[in-house]
């Protein structure tokens, strides 16, 4: 996928009955992660003036991130749902961070940037502390690892953040925002 993927439009009857299945499917066999929270409600919410949520749920699908809830913001009162794939999603990997370091690259570019891509979908980056929130679930990106939104201190000074899980802990390090790897991607945040 990349930054100019298709503009978002209502999903047709079956593309939508065969996600809400997907997603139900995943919610039920995964109820650690949303102990309290009910599919009927969350189903509710999707089917109710979310065409544009369904449409980037569907891509989080199709890209490899396995969307699921992980809980409810209740700030703004939304369902979160959050890429749950064990590894980065293989749809969305070789990228560098954003479109600066995508433009910074001279030679060998990739395919396109995490940020954009993002922004195409309709979802956020992980933050480092959303990502740490995630492997409370269990371990994510034990071969992978995955982009993390920067703080714009570390992004000014050429830097950008991903997160893996290794040797029974989640770690936190750097890259320079052009580089990027077959096996990092980014993982996705909707709120619904």
């Amino acid at each position: 996928m990349d930054a100019k993927s298709t503009p978002r439009k209502p999903l047709p009857a079956s593309q939508r009955t065969a996600l809400l299945a997907s997603l139900q499917a995943r919610f039920e066999a995964n109820m650690d992660r949303h102990r309290d929270l009910a599919w009927g409600d969350v189903a509710a919410r999707l089917l109710v003036g979310a065409g544009d949520q369904l449409w980037t749920l569907q891509q989080m699908e199709t890209t490899g991130g396995e969307p699921d809830v992980v809980g409810l913001d209740a700030r703004v009162g939304a369902w979160v749902f959050v890429d749950c794939a064990p590894e980065s999603p293989k749809g969305r990997r070789s990228l560098c961070y954003d479109g600066a370091a995508l433009d910074a690259r001279k030679e060998n570019k990739p395919k396109g940037s995490a940020m954009d891509v993002a922004t195409a979908m309709g979802v956020e980056m992980l933050t480092e502390e959303e990502y740490h929130g995630l492997q409370r679930f269990g371990p994510f990106d034990t071969k992978t690892s995955s982009w993390l939104r920067t703080p714009a201190d570390v992004r000014q000074l050429g830097g950008a953040i991903f997160g893996d899980f290794r040797f029974g802990r989640v770690f936190v390090y750097h890259n320079g925002a052009e580089s990027y790897y077959a096996a990092r991607g980014f993982r996705g945040l909707l709120r619904v």
